[in-house]
């Protein structure tokens, strides 16, 4: 039997310590709450600072089933509830313990952290097959987000 895998690690830098704390104090309060709920809002990653506790840098990620949808709506949170901008962004690996045909890929999401969107997204795999099919390969690689419609 093949254990597949969803697998990211990235930094998201708050800018400042005292944001930094509050962001992790918003997530363990999600994750307490998470115990009990039917759709869960942060499981499937993992936040830590990534630096000492003056620092300002957290850092997400996750070994095994991570969760991108969660991740870009907990970042998108974040952004509101910290007043954040600029860009940012993270890829993910979808990989698998055994040899598969399409168990390999992954994709990466760019998020506008000021304006509160998803501006863009892709996934390897789709690239690859409209790279194959000879169809243009741009329209693969800026598409919205599930979460962002």
């Amino acid at each position: 039997m093949a254990d597949y895998f969803t697998q990211f690690s990235c930094l998201l830098d708050v800018g400042t310590p005292d944001k930094a704390a509050r962001a992790l104090a918003l997530f363990q309060e999600l994750r307490e709450a998470d115990q009990d709920a039917d759709d869960p809002e942060v499981a499937g990653f993992d936040l830590v600072r990534q630096d000492a506790p003056e620092g300002s840098s957290l850092w997400i990620h996750d070994a095994e089933h991570g969760d991108v949808e969660a991740v870009i709506r907990f970042i998108l949170r974040l952004a509101e509830d910290l007043d954040l901008t600029g860009l940012w962004g993270f890829q993910y690996a979808l990989t698998c313990s055994r040899p598969r045909l399409d168990a390999i890929g992954g994709g990466a999401h760019a998020i506008d952290l000021g304006a509160r969107k998803s501006i863009g997204w892709s996934i390897t795999q789709e690239w690859l097959v409209a790279a194959l099919n000879g169809e243009d390969v741009d329209a693969f690689c800026n598409g919205a987000s599930a979460v962002n419609g």
